[in-house]
């Protein structure tokens, strides 16, 4: 029954096609994972929405929505139809084929991401050798269309936005992709099935995930703060930045198409999540062995939404950054420590068992962070904070 409920999805998929002759099942098994993922996320995309206007109306001391359905549940339907029903408005000057491609581009380059997670057992769509690296190299075509979308506005606002967006994305895209560097080092494979299943193994009912090792939770936390830059989150939101930019690269789009990007920046941040999911916290397995009845799929979404809350959360929070503290933070910190953390796997690798290594790595990591710390915080001089109210 339990191996039933883990594999439902796969069982139902199989009983339909088996209707269709041998020759187009396979082509139909894929269609149906398609249909799937392009029904799963977006859903998970409404709920989202909703969730983070109600917690950032409750962080600020407001109820957020709550008009429309009971305790407001109806609004991310009243919103849908508002971005359906708004008139598509198109600056006269504007390139209309790329200005109307850009979302379109980037709402599909995002969604070919989830062809190589590995959602739950046996529920990956195309499970290939190198998905890892499909994965960054499908997510780097974000930047053409983003880069898309500021040019053929023929808006300097816009633009500008574009620029900030694309150097932000490629200078924190380094140091995400050098933090999972570790991951397949460790693994010794760019299959991101066989990366979930070297953690998912336990000893005395505790799992074997890489984040909890010394280069294993460093390289979670650098992948996890470039990849809140590379989805242009809180606090490194500067290409949307409204006091600055009006809205940035998306700034002459409205109805569906700006519908379009806002659901590719948060399918983005779920596939990222996912990512990070699977690369350090053992993707669908369960975070103890006495819980491995549950569905393995349950435990895959139920990382993503953790994930999604503290993105959530970061927002409601931390203030927006300069732009020379976030190049300077990727490119002077958060990159180097990620070739640090590279070093130290190497040795965690090859010290052997013990508890030396994990003194060793640990000691190293913790020296580095305290040092590049000190000596960035000296450099910037930042003098002692004063509080007084406005006059």
């Amino acid at each position: 029954m339990i191996e039933k409920a883990d594999q439902i999805f796969v069982l139902l998929a199989h009983w339909l096609v088996s209707f269709l002759p041998a020759e187009l099942q396979h082509a139909a098994m894929v269609l149906l994972g398609v249909v799937g993922i392009i029904a799963t996320f977006p859903a998970i995309f409404a709920l989202t929405v909703l969730l983070e206007r109600k917690g950032l109306g409750r962080m600020q001391n407001r109820y957020g929505p709550n008009r429309v359905g009971p305790y407001g549940l109806f609004q991310p339907i009243a919103d849908g139809l508002k971005s359906l029903t708004k008139e598509d408005i198109v600056p006269f000057s504007a390139d209309a084929v790329v200005h109307l491609l850009a979302p379109v581009l980037l709402v599909v380059v995002v969604f070919m991401g989830y062809a190589v997670l590995p959602i739950g057992r046996n529920m990956t769509l195309v499970n290939m050798d190198a998905g890892l690296l499909f994965f960054f190299a499908i997510g780097a075509s974000t930047e053409l269309s983003v880069f898309m979308a500021g040019w053929s506005s023929r808006n300097k606002y816009s633009l500008l936005g574009a620029m900030r967006a694309v150097a932000q994305m490629i200078s924190y895209e380094v140091p995400m992709l050098m933090s999972s560097v570790a991951v397949v080092m460790m693994t010794g494979s760019l299959s991101l099935n066989k990366i979930v299943e070297a953690q998912n193994q336990y000893t005395f009912g505790l799992p074997h995930w890489y984040v909890f090792t010394p280069w294993g939770f460093a390289g979670f936390i650098l992948f996890a703060i470039a990849a809140t830059a590379e989805t242009n989150r809180s606090p490194f939101d500067l290409p949307e930045g409204e006091s600055e930019l009006v809205a940035g690269y998306f700034t002459e789009y409205s109805g569906f198409k700006f519908a379009l990007f806002f659901l590719g920046e948060y399918v983005g941040m779920m596939g990222v999540s996912g990512l990070g999911a699977t690369l350090f916290l053992g993707g669908y397995s369960a975070p103890l062995q006495a819980l491995d009845f549950v569905p393995s799929w349950i435990w895959f979404f139920a990382k993503i939404m953790l994930a999604m809350c503290v993105f959530i959360w970061i927002r409601g929070t931390l203030p927006r950054l300069r732009q020379d503290q976030l190049m300077n933070f990727a490119w002077k910190f958060v990159l180097p420590l990620t070739l640090l953390n590279l070093v130290v796997a190497g040795m965690w690798r090859f010290m052997g068992d013990g508890w030396m290594r994990w003194v060793v790595c640990s000691a190293i990591l913790l020296a580095a962070y305290v040092l590049m710390a000190r000596v960035g915080m000296r450099k910037e001089r930042f003098g002692p904070r004063s509080y007084r109210y406005a006059e």
